[in-house]
């Protein structure tokens, strides 16, 4: 069978992604980060002066956000009934489309928010926070240095995210009108490399690349990369910092009563003729 050339790379392997998910929930879910989405979330829907008949979830993880009273009624879409991260949305279905902390893990990003884009009514709303930008910087390089150091090699450890531009060109390629996107910065402190790891497991975002590596580390590799990420990345009292970058990005289905750029060419007085209106001192 011939491969698509315009098919997306397959990065993330998405059964282990579910299964380190539900693994999360019986270890007891780390929702720290997912719970400080979720208020934001409610307090941007505030803001929009609008009331949504038809909304659904998408794909976040856990629970979702359907157990917060603000998205009662809402659809819910699970990440393991999106095979091949096909969405079950019909054309023109919804007037708002949520997502919290999943759509960093998607192989075809922009495929997923183009069929959110034609799930949308006209003038429908897509809210969405997703990982990002410089999210884990600090355990991405200790693990790199240390399997350099004690390995001879690097191997792919942390996902690699999208930043700011990436994601505002995305929107705008999926035919998304009035993009908006701002960053969250959280910076959690942590005992030590290995309190961080446990968070993650209890998150369910641990390692699910396609190109991980399959054997377990080596002990004396995981000591050194705690051993390096103290030395770099600690305060006085001793404790770790880990970045989380949370990045929101929305976007509106177009229609005729949206606001439009104005045409190159368009205005009515040219800049020179008003300098020249200038009275000068």
């Amino acid at each position: 069978m011939a491969l698509n050339p315009n098919a997306a790379p397959v990065l993330f392997d998405r059964a282990l992604l579910w299964a380190r998910q539900r693994r999360a929930l019986k270890l007891g879910a780390a929702t720290f980060l997912l719970d400080r989405v979720i208020e934001d979330m409610v307090d941007r829907l505030a803001a929009v002066k609008r009331e949504f008949a038809h909304a659904a979830d998408i794909w976040t993880p856990g629970e979702g956000l359907t157990p917060h009273p603000r998205f009662n009624g809402f659809a819910r879409i699970v990440a393991e009934d999106s095979q091949r991260e096909t969405l079950p949305l019909a054309p023109e279905s919804l007037e708002l489309a949520v997502s919290a902390l999943a759509l960093q893990f998607a192989n075809d990003l922009p495929g997923v928010l183009a069929q959110i884009r034609r799930a949308l009514k006209p003038d429908g709303l897509l809210l969405a926070a997703m990982i990002g930008g410089d999210t884990l910087t600090e355990l991405r390089q200790s693990f790199a240095a240390a399997e350099a150091e004690c390995e001879g090699g690097v191997s792919p450890r942390v996902a690699p995210f999208a930043d700011l531009r990436d994601v505002g060109s995305l929107l705008q390629r999926a035919g998304l009108a009035l993009p908006v996107i701002d960053v969250d910065r959280v910076v959690v402190r942590y005992d030590n490399a290995f309190a961080l790891m446990g968070d993650l497991r209890r998150m369910g975002a641990t390692n699910i690349l396609v190109e991980r590596r399959r054997m377990p580390t080596r002990r004396a590799t995981m000591l050194r990369m705690a051993a390096i990420y103290a030395e770099r990345f600690a305060d006085v009292d001793g404790r770790i910092r880990a970045t989380f970058d949370v990045i929101w990005l929305s976007g509106w289905a177009p229609h005729e009563s949206q606001q439009k750029p104005l045409r190159p060419g368009s205005a009515k007085a040219s800049l020179e003729e008003a300098v020249k209106r200038v009275p000068k001192v």
